[in-house]
């Protein structure tokens, strides 16, 4: 049996081979020891939980040549750019509070989910459901998805649609992003991200021919879905275009 010297001797060389230094090898546990077995216990402590999602940034606001430059990427104006801005979030992609703008859709959550004990969970609590329109949305999303996140935090981001140009999170790698926490969180800095991301997942998704020959109907089956028709969203996207023809554009600074 060993002694309590040659225990101690034998927790020195443990916490020095795990890079604890215990002042020395010699069986007295003095200040030294105890430091090093206190720090070594602290290290063993729960890895902290995820952080919440940030949906608040910096917040910022697109500069008037934003729309250009960006558009410009795809070969349109900033007049078919405007026109999806203000029919998807009438130009706005923060809320009052400052957060991403967001919409969260229980039937996709209920797609995303699958079957199970979380989405049994979710229907339990009226967070999904198999169908659109079933239940009015309330005013503000944000309530449902903090209660979605609890049961599956990828599932529920998955099934919001976020920013100015709206993209479903379950969309996040056609804009470029590789989940949706990321974009999420990346929109929360700069709704030029949200225009840039806007214009990548038109190009993924092959809408930008439409976009550029003004094929409303086109464009509004890619990118609002097979029930467009029933929102009148082609014919909002023609109206908003026509509006914003009609306006002058931003004055874009020559090139030196």
């Amino acid at each position: 049996m060993l002694s309590q010297r040659e225990r101690t001797r034998v927790l020195q060389t443990a916490l020095a081979e795990l890079g604890f230094d215990p002042g020395g090898i010699d069986g007295w546990y003095g200040g030294l020891t105890d430091a090093a077995a206190r720090d070594f216990i602290a290290s063993l402590d729960p890895v902290p939980a995820v952080r919440p999602v940030k949906f608040k940034g910096a917040a910022k606001r697109l500069d008037d040549l934003d729309l250009p430059r960006i558009g410009a990427t795809i070969g349109v104006g900033e007049d078919e750019i405007h026109a999806v801005i203000e029919v998807e979030t009438a130009g706005g992609g923060f809320d009052r509070e400052g957060r991403v703008r967001m919409l969260f859709e229980p039937h996709v959550f209920w797609r995303e989910l699958g079957p199970g004990p979380e989405r049994d969970r979710a229907a339990a609590a009226g967070l999904a459901y198999p169908r659109w329109g079933q239940r009015a949305y309330p005013r503000d999303s944000y309530p449902r998805l903090l209660a979605a996140i609890e049961i599956n935090e990828g599932a529920a981001l998955r099934s919001a649609s976020w920013g100015l140009g709206q993209i479903m999170g379950f969309n996040c790698l056609m804009a470029g992003y590789p989940d949706a926490r990321s974009m999420v969180e990346d929109f929360a800095e700069d709704e030029d991200r949200h225009l840039a991301a806007m214009v990548k997942f038109i190009v993924s998704a092959g809408l930008d021919d439409e976009l550029r020959r003004h094929d409303w109907r086109g464009f509004a089956r890619g990118y609002n879905g097979s029930s467009y028709a029933t929102h009148g969203y082609h014919t909002r996207l023609a109206a908003a275009y026509a509006k914003w023809a009609r306006i002058p554009d931003t004055p874009v600074p020559a090139m030196a």
